[in-house]
């Protein structure tokens, strides 16, 4: 992707907030994982961004949050991030 005024390019990375989520929920990763049907082990490579979280799962997380009254949306789940400087080096 390219800065459309500066021909630059642009890099940002898409993270997750669900660890945050799920301890805002008051869930462990094999509590967490039943709910949104998933394994632990997917949460964890969730959470530690070793894998995305699909769509699918995200609107299983927002229903769980709601059944707790909790309202989150896609925005509170995906964050849209710059990479670091070793990030972009690595990318380049």
């Amino acid at each position: 992707m390219t800065d459309a005024n500066s021909g630059a390019s642009i890099v940002a990375m898409v993270n997750n907030n669900l660890k945050s989520i799920r301890e805002r929920l008051g869930l462990t990763q094999d509590d967490f994982a039943l709910e949104i049907g998933c394994s632990q082990g997917n949460v964890s490579h969730y959470e530690c961004q070793r894998q995305d979280v699909p769509p699918d799962v995200a609107h299983l997380v927002i229903g769980a949050a709601k059944k707790r009254g909790i309202a989150i949306s896609f925005d509170d789940i995906y964050v849209l991030t710059e990479p670091s400087a070793a990030e972009q080096k690595k990318a380049a």
